[in-house]
């Protein structure tokens, strides 16, 4: 067992560990953020350098530091290790840098966004965002392209954090999309504009950190925090048939894979599942899903509900 310390906080791990692996075992704010990295998908992470930070000591046999920022998602930890996150100054401006670069030719979509709620580039800017921008130029844009009649894509608002191109070459054997071009020209698209029609495509919607690739049969019918997450499962040929149902009322809007406390996915679900069996009399219902406490849609309180009594304060002070 390898022992790392990270923020002042030791652990021991197997070796082949990352350090963000490390980190998420020890949990809360030591674990830094990830657009790019999901443990399901392999050879993801390493894009979008959200989750940098610095190496104070490399081990105990070798005591040096490393001489620039790494990743966290790639890089290993060895035995005496010492990492640091959030103590760090030189990565929480680092941090901010990569942010502010996230942000340039991110439009200003958040207001009609259906990812809006649950994003990880909004919670990202809201704790290492600045204010105001210093971009003057004009935003890269692209033309809009129809992938299917199930997902919208909307290629301005892309990281280029390849997830959905990982999702699609691992879990599919019809991948029609994948990273065109090099440098600033770089994009998502299907070259000849094809549909991305497989069993499996809708995971492309569960392992896109921002508002890039949408549920098209969701498409602005309601807001994440109106609506109540609820677990459920059915018995399916395809997939593990275990999801997240949203419900409003009696009505089911839309239905995703079961996220984890990071944004991540580890039982994909098929199209089937995801699209065609939208009615609650299809699931069997286990309850509801427990929601992390600073996400907005916590906010939507639906579980234990109590309902004060009622009161009168202007009278009880005129008394």
């Amino acid at each position: 067992m390898f022992k790392v310390t990270i923020d002042n906080k030791s652990i021991e791990v197997e070796p082949g560990t990352t350090i963000l692996q490390a980190a998420r075992m020890i949990g809360g704010d030591v674990v830094p953020p990830a657009m790019c990295y999901h443990s399901e998908l392999k050879n993801s992470g390493g894009k979008c350098r959200t989750c940098m930070v610095k190496v104070v000591q490399g081990s105990a046999a070798d005591p040096r530091p490393m001489p620039k920022l790494v990743a966290s998602c790639r890089t290993e930890v060895m035995d005496g290790m010492v990492v640091e996150n959030l103590t760090s100054p030189q990565v929480v401006d680092a941090r901010k840098a990569v942010v502010e670069f996230l942000l340039l030719n991110h439009p200003l979509d958040c207001p009609v966004c259906d990812q809006a709620g649950e994003c990880d580039l909004q919670n990202l800017s809201y704790e290492n965002g600045s204010n105001e921008t210093r971009f003057e130029e004009e935003k890269r844009t692209y033309e809009k392209i129809d992938i299917g009649d199930l997902i919208q894509f909307h290629p301005n608002r892309c990281i280029l954090c390849y997830r959905c191109v990982y999702a699609a070459d691992q879990l599919t054997d019809n991948r029609a999309h994948g990273i065109l071009y090099r440098g600033e020209k770089s994009e998502i698209s299907t070259f000849i504009h094809q549909a991305i029609e497989n069993d499996f495509s809708g995971n492309m919607i569960d392992v896109c950190p921002v508002g890039a690739l949408t549920d098209k049969t969701f498409r602005f019918k309601n807001r994440v925090w109106f609506l109540k997450p609820m677990d459920a499962h059915r018995s399916c040929s395809k997939c593990k048939g275990e999801a997240t149902i949203w419900f409003r009322g009696d009505e089911v809007y839309r239905i995703t894979g079961r996220k984890d406390t990071y944004g991540e996915v580890h039982d994909f679900i098929c199209n089937e599942c995801r699209f065609e069996k939208k009615n609650s009399a299809d699931w069997i219902i286990e309850g509801a899903r427990t929601i992390a406490s600073y996400s907005v849609i916590n906010q939507n309180h639906y579980k234990n509900v109590v309902i004060p009594s009622v009161i009168n304060p202007i009278k009880e002070t005129m008394e």
